[in-house]
């Protein structure tokens, strides 16, 4: 029988090949007990970019219950708010001061994501730099109007006057100027509210007659009582989906869609790029800087948190729709939007400005 010598060479490749495949093999086993060595003992905060009591901060104090368990060393989780200009004031803040080691992370309202490309307040975050965990939902937001208001439809609101709430630099502000804007909405916008809190007051004292740009998932939980008796018919009516596809309870009920209003192709592509954000409805972000086995491991707990089983149960107990979109969807479609053509850029941002 013939044997074959394979050489002190041939030995060294080999073993070199061996030593190769174990890294290969053991990397994200000491990546994984790294993360958890970290955050063993620590706390997450979550900060979110508006005011107690809204549908962003419900949402988060949810998911800070439950997430802890998914991320390896089983952090605590708290919850803070740092409302100002439609969350932008914490995404600043992400991505100037941090912490940027994955101990904080940012709950905005899905503007923030598009304000350097289509607003007009000057921001120190680049948004195509952050680091998506994911989306809670991929949000249906609405026009709503009260029952004893001018309008009964949102068609009557392209002929009938209408006053309409909103928050400064945030979706309330932005959604009803572009439809104002683009299929000539008849809307007076009224600026200054702090949140979504503060525009349903504002609108059950009769100061307003309806908003736009809040999102049907959890409106119809915090503000429940203005639909007793369905989305349509009740003392506030919803009169408009901003969607590609709707909500099915409200598809059921027969609002339309705001696409459907559009009567030009220029039209049409302003809206969809600017609805596309309902991809990110409610995102969970870190700064650039956060260190990638963390990102990864923080990715990896949110998409866990969504699917868990306790967590479900807890959303269908508080009546808060979960449609989650993964982190690396959340991050494509982000960086697809700051690829669009700079003409559709430039027509989307003068859809956004107030008139005079």
């Amino acid at each position: 029988m013939q044997t074959r010598s394979i050489g002190l060479r041939g030995a060294a490749t080999l073993g070199l090949a061996t030593i190769s495949m174990a890294t290969l093999i053991t990397a994200p086993a000491i990546a994984q007990e790294s993360v958890a060595e970290f955050f063993k003992g620590r706390q997450i905060t979550i900060i979110v970019g508006s005011s107690a009591g809204g549908g962003y901060d419900t949402y988060t104090r949810m998911i800070a219950r439950h997430m802890g368990r998914h991320v390896p060393g089983n952090p605590g989780f708290i919850v803070s708010n740092q409302p100002g200009a439609g969350g932008n004031v914490l995404a600043n803040q992400l991505a100037t001061i941090g912490p940027k080691d994955g101990t904080t992370i940012g709950a905005p309202q899905s503007g923030v994501i598009f304000e350097p490309l289509l607003g007009t307040i000057p921001v120190k975050h680049e948004p195509a730099k952050f680091h998506y965990l994911g989306s809670a939902n991929n949000d249906v937001y609405i026009c709503i109007a009260r029952a004893d208001a001018p309008v009964a439809t949102f068609a009557d609101a392209l002929q009938k006057e209408i006053i309409i709430a909103a928050s400064n630099a945030s979706s309330t502000a932005d959604y009803a100027q572009i439809l104002a804007n683009t299929v000539g909405a008849k809307f007076r916008i009224v600026m200054g509210y702090a949140g979504s809190r503060e525009i349903a007051l504002a609108i059950d004292k009769g100061e307003a007659q309806g908003a736009c740009g809040l999102a049907w998932p959890s409106i119809s939980v915090t503000q429940g009582d203005w639909f007793p008796e369905g989305p349509v018919k009740s003392r506030m009516r919803v009169i408009l989906q901003t969607h590609s596809t709707g909500h099915p309870e409200l598809n059921a009920a027969g609002v339309p869609l705001a696409i459907s209003f559009a009567k030009t192709d220029e039209q049409r592509s302003i809206l969809n790029l600017f609805f596309s954000q309902s991809q990110f409805g409610r995102p969970y972000i870190l700064p650039a800087e956060t260190p990638p086995e963390r990102v990864v491991a923080l990715r990896k707990a949110f998409g866990a948190t969504m699917a868990d089983s306790q967590f479900k149960a807890e959303a269908t107990k508080l009546k808060l729709d979960v449609d989650a979109v993964p982190g690396e969807t959340v991050q494509k479609v982000v960086a697809d939007i700051y690829a669009a053509p700079p003409e559709l850029i430039a027509k989307t941002k003068a859809a956004l400005q107030q008139k005079k």
